[in-house]
């Protein structure tokens, strides 16, 4: 079979993995390209979830010696007689993130250069491989191989699949630049929604009186995941250079930030306004992430015991198993925020192809800061439906931001390299990833420190910081602008990069199914096959979340 501009004997020489195999031919339709990339997003996502494993790997072993008690960090890697304590499983989550920032950074560029087929073969054998891994580190009751399998390998997996879809998605949809980043990133925000009860109810099936099932269910996960990677990276295609949307025509540049040129990725951290957008992502995930990571404690113990009905009763003066009642039902908003992230990543991403990204940006800031600040008022008024709903307009826009970044970036940089420039500015997520959690915990000790009672009050002070931190974001925000001529690349080096994919036999104006069949049966049947699965994980996540009303 040929390619748009390869003739069939030209194909001889290509490998099935190189980007020349994956030029698209005129009439294929690019709605088939953001459910091959949702397909390894909803697989890698599952990082998110990964913390349902940690309980039944603390109490893996049935009987431990007595002397597991005084266990440091580096005996628990090595030994085999000690049960695992959910802090040293913990550190998967930790390196989860730091890798997929530093993986995506180091290989981006190599991602522009062999395509996206290549980059989400790699990512699925790195992700699938690593989860096989960790099982062996289960049944040998290695930890090490849990963190190498798991943290390290299934790390670099992350960051390659996470990235993978960004540039080919804002070639193939130039007019909706956000919705269709938004489309692809929703996945990983909504993997966990899937996977986590899919593993609990793998555990169940597997689990023996000797065995909690872990093991069994990483690898039939890891097989599930690495199909439908496999077919995600297969259903990858690129559009030939100069393609465009039939009836398309690019806005005016600059006049709404939007350049039609392009910058060299050896340039683009040279510039203030990659710094800028930098700090804008570090500074809105920081404040987003720290909300999700102390959203469980926060509401049992702002609320306590009005969530069983029970109000006036403070936390402190609940009992062991009330206590574990209204964890439950706290779990149930965790699902509920979770759900806010992954619509806001379609939502506010896809407004931004309308309102424009720094304004979109603004938004985030200008409302986070106002919720914040609220937040201490709704709590002090007991309100459950407005606290509930502030923070999930919170977690919405923590997601819009991830689904807006790259079409932000294209915006300012051009197309050419923006997977790799985007890679590049994931290092200031693995950056939130540490500082957002630690300013919010360190506050909240700080706070019990001084003698502050579970309640409002123990919050307080943490929402006002957290808006500080938006307030800054802010000022970043209304620095950037567009950049000056001398950064742009010339029409000749843009020419020289794209003549691999150059189309002489399909000139740019074929409308791959753009006005002509657009969304047909076989866009429809590769869409119902990841959205069936994440919508069985809303209704899931919307189950267990109405326990919070009672």
């Amino acid at each position: 079979m040929a390619v748009a501009g390869v003739s069939g004997g030209d194909l001889a020489g290509i490998g099935l993995l190189d980007r020349e195999r994956i030029i698209a031919r005129p009439g294929f339709n690019r709605w088939l390209v953001p459910p091959a990339a949702l397909a390894i997003h909803l697989c890698i996502g599952m990082a998110y979830g990964f913390s349902v494993f940690w309980l039944p790997l603390s109490k893996a072993l049935p009987a431990t010696d007595p002397s597991c008690s005084s266990l440091t960090l580096a005996g628990a890697l090595f030994t085999t007689a000690c049960n695992w304590r959910v802090a040293d499983l913990g550190w998967i989550y930790t390196l989860f993130f730091v890798l997929l920032g530093c993986s995506a950074a180091i290989w981006g560029g190599w991602l522009e250069r062999v395509g996206p087929r290549k980059a989400g073969f790699v990512s699925a054998c790195c992700w699938c491989g690593g989860i096989l891994v960790a099982s062996v580190g289960v049944m040998t009751h290695q930890l090490w191989l849990m963190w190498l399998g798991a943290g390290v390998i299934g790390g670099i997996g992350l960051g390659l699949g996470y990235i993978s879809p960004v540039s080919t998605l804002v070639k193939w949809f130039p007019d909706r630049r956000g919705m269709a980043t938004g489309m692809a990133i929703m996945g990983f925000g909504g993997g966990a929604m899937i996977g986590a009860p899919l593993a609990n109810l793998l555990m169940t099936y597997f689990k023996t009186d000797v065995s909690p099932g872990v093991w069994q269910t990483f690898v039939v996960m890891a097989l599930v995941y690495f199909v439908f990677m496999m077919g995600g990276a297969f259903g990858y295609r690129i559009p030939p250079s100069g393609w465009r949307p039939e009836g398309w025509t690019p806005p005016v540049a600059k006049s709404n930030m939007i350049t039609h040129r392009h910058v060299h990725l050896r340039d683009a951290h040279k510039t203030p306004q990659f710094w800028l957008i930098w700090a804008v992502l570090c500074l809105n995930v920081s404040a987003g992430i720290g909300v999700i990571g102390m959203a469980s404690p926060m509401l049992q113990e702002i609320f306590a015991g009005s969530l069983i009905g029970q109000p006036g009763v403070a936390f402190a003066q609940l009992d062991a198993g009330q206590k574990a009642q209204i964890a439950a039902i706290a779990a149930g908003f965790t699902g509920l925020l979770s759900l806010f992230n992954i619509g806001g990543r379609f939502f506010w991403a896809s407004m931004s192809d309308k309102l424009g990204r720094k304004n979109t940006y603004f938004c985030f800031f200008i409302l986070g800061i106002v919720l914040y600040a609220l937040a201490p008022t709704l709590a002090l008024m007991g309100s459950k439906a407005l606290f509930v709903l502030a923070f999930g307009i919170i977690l919405s826009m923590y997601g819009g931001g991830f689904a807006t970044i790259p079409a932000y970036l294209a915006d300012i940089f051009g197309t050419q390299f923006v997977g790799a420039i985007h890679g590049r500015l994931l290092t200031a997520w693995a950056t939130a990833g540490i500082a957002g959690p630690f300013v919010v915990n360190y506050i909240r000790e700080a706070q019990i420190a001084a003698g502050v009672a579970p309640g409002p009050a123990l919050y307080t002070s943490t929402m006002y910081i957290l808006a500080g931190m938006l307030a800054v974001g802010l000022i970043a925000n209304a620095f950037v602008k567009p950049l000056s001529d001398k950064w742009f690349m010339s029409d000749a080096e843009v020419a020289a990069l794209q003549a691999k994919t150059a189309a002489a036999n399909a000139g740019p104006t074929g409308s791959f199914g753009i006005g002509k069949g657009g969304f047909d049966a076989k866009a429809a049947l590769a869409w119902a096959v990841v959205g069936i699965p994440l919508i069985w994980g809303v209704w899931v996540t919307l189950r267990n979340s109405l326990a919070i009303f009672g």
